[in-house]
């Protein structure tokens, strides 16, 4: 199965330790491949396999690090 490519609004990143601490938490979610943060734009992108991890997980992961996906 293809993965997918998801983009979340991510809100209160605002240095490399936020980026550092979202991409390590969702990294290590089983299934999840690329994630790339861009600080300016608030943006998360993520691939990663449906079949092993949903986007649900994914936004609960962010939100866990204490930022709001919106």
């Amino acid at each position: 199965m293809a993965n997918e490519v998801k983009t979340l609004n991510v809100e209160g990143m605002s240095c490399s330790h936020c980026e550092n601490s979202v991409k390590k938490a969702v990294g290590a979610l089983n299934g999840v491949g690329n994630v790339t943060v861009d600080l300016k734009s608030k943006k998360v992108t993520i691939e990663f396999d449906p079949a092993k991890v949903n986007v649900d997980i994914i936004k609960d992961t962010i939100e866990d690090q204490g930022y709001d996906v919106v």
